[in-house]
């Protein structure tokens, strides 16, 4: 369970009224947002929008504001009581520091990519009573940031399901807990997910997906970079153990030991301590040396955390990501001067993030995450999970996997690049005389 910031209860009468209050406003804005960004059908000479029509604006507002329903209609049933909302489960709203760095990296990398896509479709024309105006770049924002939502729908569906499937034994028992709320989200699914559902707004809205990419995935770095501080708060994605002498090394907190924004204690124990908690393997506190056997010096990993009430000194490997996603964003931002070719930031950033997630992966620690010991243990194959240790540097885990398949494709893409002297999005330049 997450560690919990703040719990909103609504007890009260007045709060109950609130929270219906707020479900209203937001359902009313995302059906005000469908009503705004509606567009008329697309001229093929001059690859311009029409008007929308009024039925195409209510259509469009009226889906929107059923999914927003769809939507309150869960929350509502989650944090209210039963005698304020039939069935309901009177849960309150749990405010995460996980959930909420996680927000505040999605809300960051939507609103600078719906920037940059307005300064990468920019197109200034006079216009009779208006003076010069941009006529596209507006236009393009918006759709970016209509494809933000089914990307936010397609990388949650995306990291849930990679995540089932790494864990597929802990599921098999019970599927209907494959559709918990719980948690359980696997980023390289959510990155698939999100791929794949802008992919099918790019076809749609006939964007040049490429040009897309090379737009969007930067911020993906930016969303990334906070996400991984709300790691850190969760104590999850944890490192390898780092021995009591690192000074590089942290600690994550038990039941009983963190406290909330106003001091009182948490019941909730970090996701890294409850699983050193059950971890029956021994370890040389000094060195961080894992053993599978009793030795002088080693002490059993589960006793040590018991009786200290926080886990061993582990790497911070997700702050040693959220400062490499921050540079990647960076650099790649100065880069789009430099670009041959629509994909070729894209390209780079699958290079670059899967050399980044492969060198973290050798410091992390989590054996939940999924690895091939544990894919060859889930199969029965006891003889050749006993072969990859837990600890080998072959234990290559499903991100690993993933990475070197993602740098083969950026790889691919960046050697089909176009020839050195097309401009992109200009043409081939003009030779000189």
């Amino acid at each position: 369970m997450l560690p919990v910031l703040l719990r909103l209860t609504f007890t009260s009468l007045w709060m109950q009224l609130l929270l219906y209050a707020v479900a209203v406003g937001v359902v009313s804005s995302i059906a005000f947002n469908g009503w705004q960004g509606a567009v008329g059908p697309v001229d093929a000479k001059s690859d311009k929008a029409a008007p929308a029509s009024l039925q195409d604006k209510l259509l469009r507002a009226l889906g929107f504001a059923a999914i927003g329903a769809a939507l309150a209609y869960f929350g509502l049933k989650y944090a209210l009581p039963a005698d304020a909302f039939p069935g309901g489960k009177g849960e309150g709203i749990p405010l995460h520091t996980y959930g909420v760095l996680l927000a505040a990296g999605f809300i960051c990398a939507v609103s600078v990519a719906g920037r940059l896509a307005q300064d990468e479709w920019r197109r200034v024309t006079f216009v009779e009573g208006r003076g010069f105006v941009d006529t596209e770049g507006p236009l393009r924002r918006e759709q970016v940031l209509d494809m933000a939502f089914w990307a936010l729908v397609g990388g949650l569906v995306g990291s849930r399901v990679l995540f089932v499937m790494v864990n597929w034994q802990d599921y098999a028992k019970d599927w209907t807990q494959a559709f918990s709320l719980g948690g359980g989200l696997v980023f390289y699914g959510g990155l698939i997910g999100a791929g794949l559902a802008a992919y099918l707004f790019a076809r749609k809205y006939d964007l040049d997906f490429l040009r897309l990419a090379d737009v969007c995935i930067p911020t993906v770095s930016l969303g990334q970079c906070l996400g991984r501080l709300g790691c850190f708060s969760a104590g999850c994605c944890w490192g390898d153990m780092a021995g009591s002498h690192s000074h590089t090394g942290v600690t994550f907190p038990g039941a009983g030991v963190a406290q909330d924004l106003f001091g009182r204690l948490g019941h909730a124990s970090s996701l890294a301590y409850g699983s050193q908690a059950g971890d029956d393997r021994f370890i040389v506190e000094a060195t961080g040396q894992v053993l599978h056997q009793a030795a002088p010096g080693a002490v059993r990993i589960s006793d040590w955390v018991a009786q200290h009430g926080t886990t061993l000194p582990v790497y911070p490997t997700q702050l040693f990501e959220s400062v490499g996603q921050l540079g990647l964003f960076v650099a790649l931002l100065y880069a789009r001067r430099f670009r041959r070719f629509h994909g070729h930031i894209f390209a780079l950033w699958l290079m670059a993030y899967a050399v980044l997630r492969t060198t973290v992966e050798l410091f992390r620690g989590d054996v939940e995450r999924g690895t091939l010991h544990g894919l060859l243990e889930s199969l029965g194959a006891q003889g050749l999970a006993a072969a990859v240790p837990l600890e080998a540097w072959y234990n290559v885990s499903t991100s690993q996997f993933i990475s070197l398949c993602m740098f083969t494709f950026g790889a691919i893409l960046l050697g089909r690049h176009r020839p050195a002297g097309e401009v992109a999005g200009l043409g081939p330049t003009p030779s000189a005389a």
